[in-house]
């Protein structure tokens, strides 16, 4: 019995007519809240204790319950009562009054809540996207304000309509007028226009492209830009994530509206450079280099005590980097190529390029750091290439010596030799970075495009091709060594016979893989050799680092289209005097010197060369790895270098008492094994001991590569 009553009794409540008594609920409220304003006489109570939170809230429900008990698209009395009584504007003006105090929270929360709970279509209404642009023009410029939180809810619901309706961007951007597509007059309550006896400029009617936008231009963009700059770091992770999902709308008008009809591009870049001239000027390389890849989602991770200084200004320039990145991956390519496009401009060239030309050696060593930081963020390919280009210059072309160099390029290069070591170290690290990119203008610019036509070969019958297996004759391979001064002074009896095996078996005039191996394993004389008696990882470890090394070569050339062959000499074009190049000039000098250099700046310059040769290309694993070529006059090789190294070597260890206890001990003193001492000869031993290890990384990567291809 008492079920059935209750069933009756729901049944009266929902077959009463609500709409008269909606709307009548519905303006009580809204007297209530404009009651307020005449009633009220301490303007120091916040809002929050009012009235006010509660009548908007049951204007908000009321709202959504009409529109529930109504076919979809209708629009019942109290959504008309909103419309055509302007409540949207009203409540905007008293959210920038901001009175009562903290009106404006109540403001963006009850318009959020609108326009997200509401399923009917209210952005196409002049009443709705002008308080809308104007609630935004007061947004996200005001850090730390306190309604950072509220700001963000209202822009996340704005831009999930858009991503339902892309169309409605342009009517948020740009307050184009739904029914004549002009746009929208803007009051005089505008803040840059109050006072103002002048009429709006031609900005006022057509949303072209700012680069400084002024302040009655804040909108959606500006404001999710204002606010991914928020010390919160919820809010600033949101407003990213926002900026995201506008980016990667896949509708070309959207897209164009959002790079010609803001001022995004600018205000990215702005931001970037802003948080780049933060970093303190002398950072040091190797302290970018030991922090973790930086992450946009990760916000503030860079501070902390244990950090060195500057270290959070560092991870914050290098977080809205990687932000950039994550954008420029995931835009539509017009937003895509604009930002890049923005970034070059006022980035590369407006603000690296100056401080990588000064004459500053602590600037030119804060910027190199700060760029290599740079080079190993960037994912993008549109932004990696414009770096590439930017560094390195266009040219695919054989290098000669009295080229006109591109200056960025040249500066680079040199400063890989330069007279700072430090200078000389963060330059080195910045081009293995590089090297390391999956971009294959790189290796071309920097070396392939000088060995592309071989020239650095002997011409004529004695050519690789065209000759026969090489002579076995010990003596003959005897008599060459005693010929070069360089080699043999010094050396052991038995060091030419065990130096360079006879390569009898070799294909085509080339070594096997094994000959190869036991050339460089060999290079390195006995006495000279410490690796042996300290019991370490042994030969297996430098295999598989080598492999490691080798496989990710592989995997970035793999869609470069390189040959698999070396090019037969004669489809090269005719013979010319072979320029190994700047860059490789320069770290054959520096390798050169390997004996005189401090320890650090050996071990940089043979990883660079060390990747250089893991490179995949026949041209570069025939002119790097294989000790048996026929060099042409005036010609050197890595191995040539290194057999001259190893005759100065010799020389200098004759005059060395008690070299090789020496040389124990600093090995023993790099492991860590025994305290460091100083003592005379200590770059020497050190420079020995890199030497020993290079030898073996070359060996273990030509034993990983297997033999080379000889041409077809």
């Amino acid at each position: 019995m008492l079920s059935r009553l209750g069933a009756l009794l729901q049944q009266a409540v929902e077959t009463r007519e609500p709409s008269v008594d909606l709307l009548e609920a519905f303006t009580e409220h809204w007297k209530g809240i404009t009651g307020y304003y005449l009633e009220a006489t301490d303007e120091s109570i916040p809002a929050r204790q009012t009235d006010i939170p509660w009548r908007l809230r049951q204007m908000l429900d009321i709202l959504v319950y009409e529109e529930k008990q109504r076919p979809a698209g209708e629009t019942g009395p109290c959504l008309e009562y909103l419309l055509q009584h302007k409540l949207l504007e009203t409540l905007g003006t008293l959210g920038k009054a901001e009175y009562p105090p903290g009106m404006r929270q109540q403001v963006l929360l009850f318009f959020g809540r609108v326009l997200g709970q509401l399923q009917h279509p209210l952005l196409h209404y002049l009443n709705v996207h002008r308080p809308v642009q104007k609630l935004l023009q007061l947004s996200g410029d005001r850090l730390g304000s306190g309604t950072e939180k509220e700001e963000m809810q209202f822009a996340a619901v704005l831009c999930s309509k858009i991503q339902q309706d892309p169309s409605l961007l342009p009517y948020i951007l740009e307050g184009k007028n739904i029914l004549n597509g002009r746009r929208a007059p803007e009051p005089p309550d505008n803040p840059r226009e109050e006072g103002s006896e002048h009429p709006p400029g031609p900005a006022a009617s057509s949303p072209p492209a700012k680069p400084s936008p002024p302040r009655r231009d804040s909108n959606l963009v500006t404001c999710l830009v204002g606010l991914c700059r928020s010390k919160k770091s919820r809010v600033a992770l949101k407003a990213r994530e926002n900026l995201l999902l506008l980016a990667g709308l896949s509708q070309e008008a959207a897209a164009t509206c959002l790079v010609r009809g803001s001022a995004l591009c600018q205000l990215l870049t702005g931001h970037l450079c802003d948080l780049y001239s933060a970093v303190p000027a002398g950072t040091d390389p190797a302290d970018v280099l030991a922090m973790d890849r930086a992450s946009w989602r990760s916000q503030g991770d860079g501070a902390g005590a244990a950090g060195f200084p500057g270290k959070e200004s560092l991870a914050e320039f290098l977080g809205w980097l990687d932000f950039l990145d994550e954008l420029v991956l995931g835009a539509h390519p017009l937003v895509a190529d604009a930002i890049t496009e923005a970034v070059e401009e006022k980035f590369f060239q407006g603000i690296l390029q100056p401080q990588l030309l000064q004459m500053s050696e602590l600037a030119v060593l804060g910027a190199t750091a700060v760029l290599t930081g740079t080079v190993r963020q960037l994912r993008a390919p549109t932004l990696l290439n414009r770096l590439v280009l930017f560094l390195l210059g266009p040219h695919r072309h054989p290098e000669t010596p009295g080229d006109t160099p591109h200056p960025l390029r040249a500066q680079l290069i040199d400063r890989c030799d330069h007279l700072c070591d430090e200078i000389s170290l963060a330059s080195l690290r910045l081009f293995e970075e590089l090297l390391r990119k999956p971009h294959e203008h790189v290796a071309h610019n920097l070396v392939l495009r000088n060995l592309e036509a071989r020239a650095y070969l002997q011409s004529g019958p004695h050519a690789p091709e065209e000759r026969g297996p090489p002579e076995t004759d010990p003596e003959e391979d005897g008599l060459d060594l005693e010929e070069d001064p360089y080699f043999t002074d010094g050396f052991p009896d038995d060091f030419g016979t065990t130096k360079n095996p006879s390569p009898a078996s070799a294909p085509s005039g080339k070594g096997q893989v094994s000959e190869v191996v036991s050339s460089f394993l060999c290079l390195v004389p006995e006495e000279a050799k410490t690796s042996s008696c300290m019991e370490e990882g042994g030969y297996d470890t430098y295999v598989h680092d080598a492999l490691g090394m080798v496989q990710a070569c592989r995997a970035s050339a793999a869609p470069w289209g390189w040959p698999s062959t070396p090019r037969p000499l004669d489809s090269c074009q005719p013979r010319v005097a072979f320029y190994e190049g700047h860059f490789l000039k320069v770290l054959f000098d520096r390798m050169s010197r390997i004996l005189d250099q401090p320890y650090s700046l050996n071990l940089q310059v043979t990883s660079v060369l060390s990747h250089l040769a893991a490179f995949p290309h026949p041209h570069l694993h025939e002119y790097l790895l294989d000790p048996y070529l026929n060099l042409a006059p005036g010609c050197r090789s890595l191995f040539s270098v290194l057999v001259r190294v190893i005759g100065d070597l010799m020389q200098r260890l004759q005059r060395v008492p008690h070299s090789r206890a020496k040389l124990l001990l600093v090995r023993q003193q790099l492991l860590g094994l025994v305290p460091g001492e100083q003592m005379d000869h200590t770059v020497l031993f050190k420079g020995v001991v890199v030497l020993e290890e290079f030898c073996k990384e070359l060996a273990a990567i030509a034993l990983v590569k297997g033999p080379p291809e000889g041409p077809p």
